[in-house]
């Protein structure tokens, strides 16, 4: 009886290849490694830089007369600096949400200077950026959706054959409406005023986390600027396996090659700025008052819960990249601190603690995070205490 099942099933398997997987993926033609330094966005130059290095125009930058300076960091020079890193964490976002929220109701929430996000921190970062007229956006995106209005479940075949478990169709739609024209204007009026806002995202082929400048691409005349950014938070926030991959068209020696992008938190699940940029240097060039502040939020606890794993495919592969993530982020946290500590910069942070209790019972649990969103906000509201050192830090300090 086995043997008949094997004789049945081959020829529809083979069908099923033929028919399904092949044709559902298109020819890549990726970008070879010896150009990887001069890939370009072809529509849109200067877009973005190596995220684990400093940008190339580092040096000149700092060549650059004060007078210049002044006229073009109007918001910057001069000024007190207050930067935002959000993290990665899927629908614990809905933490970071209700703090930023609560805090502009505590009427002590900042203008940030630079902000950045990374996964579910890309979505909330342009938002955050543009400051508390946005606020009603990131409490609906977070308290008014559930799985179904982010991504559709695949076959098993096209899990099978294709590049992920799940359609992102339902987040493209949200990113479209949310992210228009009023919003990429904003943010253009922003960066020209000297304002920066940064998106990561993971050079798939390359392994490497890519910092795109959406202010600047905001900011370009190209017709293809704002779609170009809703790309960009797309594949920020695509988790590998899961949600397809993002391909982008890149230029290199007069020739089109393409991309492969994901997940930001792959590689960097909270960033801030290349460890290896002086950024005290910066700080000094730009003359700013006072010691500037950085406020990073974890989305997400500090230890990952313990959870029986489905055996299938996307719960193994969401279940990893979360193991991977939360190892990673303990790095990140340690790296930013470390960075701020040479650079003359006030660390805090924010996390979920371990007294919020409640469990969701999917990938975006309306209720879990409406209550995730109500206790971020209550916290922040309430004057939140920010941490000062990464966890585990005071213990080797004896502060």
């Amino acid at each position: 009886m086995h043997r008949i099942i094997v004789k049945i099933s081959l020829p529809i398997l083979s069908l099923l290849i033929i028919t399904t997987g092949c044709s559902s993926i298109p020819e890549r033609n990726p970008l070879p490694e010896e150009l990887s330094d001069k890939a370009e966005i072809p529509y849109i130059k200067g877009a973005r830089y190596w995220a684990d290095e400093a940008p190339p125009e580092t040096d000149e930058w700092f060549e650059l007369p004060r007078e210049q300076l002044k006229a073009d960091y109007p918001a910057s020079y001069g000024k007190e600096h207050n930067y935002l890193a959000i993290s990665g964490g899927g629908q614990n976002g809905a933490f970071g949400a209700g703090l930023l929220n609560g805090w502009t109701e505590a009427g002590t929430r900042p203008e940030f200077t630079i902000v950045t996000g990374v996964s579910t921190g890309a979505l909330i970062a342009p938002f955050a950026f543009l400051g508390p007229e946005y606020d009603h956006v990131l409490k609906e995106i977070y308290t008014e959706y559930s799985t179904k209005d982010i991504v559709t479940k695949r076959g098993t075949v096209k899990t099978m054959f294709g590049d992920a478990a799940a359609d992102s169709t339902p987040l493209q739609q949200k990113l479209a409406y949310y992210v228009d024209e009023k919003v990429m204007a904003a943010i253009a009026a922003e960066y020209k005023k000297g304002r920066i806002l940064d998106i990561i995202t993971t050079n798939l082929d390359a392994a490497r986390p890519v910092a795109w400048n959406i202010g600047k691409i905001a900011s370009d005349d190209s017709p293809y600027a704002l779609q170009m950014i809703r790309d960009i938070m797309l594949a920020s926030a695509s988790i590998p396996a899961a949600f397809p991959p993002v391909i982008f068209d890149v230029e290199a020696d007069g020739k089109l090659y393409d991309e492969l992008h994901v997940d930001g938190g792959a590689t960097s699940v909270l960033y801030l700025y290349p460890i290896g940029l002086d950024f005290k240097r910066l700080t000094e060039h730009m003359e700013v008052k006072g010691t500037p502040n950085v406020y990073t939020i974890r989305n997400g606890k500090l230890k990952r819960q313990w959870k029986a794993v489905d055996r299938n495919t996307l719960s193994i592969a969401v279940r990893t990249m979360q193991a991977q993530s939360s190892n990673v982020v303990l790095g990140d946290m340690y790296r930013i601190y470390l960075s701020t500590q040479r650079d003359g910069i006030d660390y805090h942070l924010a996390y979920i603690p371990d007294s919020f209790i409640e469990q969701a019972e999917e990938s975006f649990d309306n209720a879990y995070m409406n209550k995730l969103y109500e206790f971020g906000y209550k916290k922040a509201k309430d004057g939140y205490e920010w941490h000062t050192f990464p966890p585990g830090y005071e213990a080797t300090t004896g502060n």
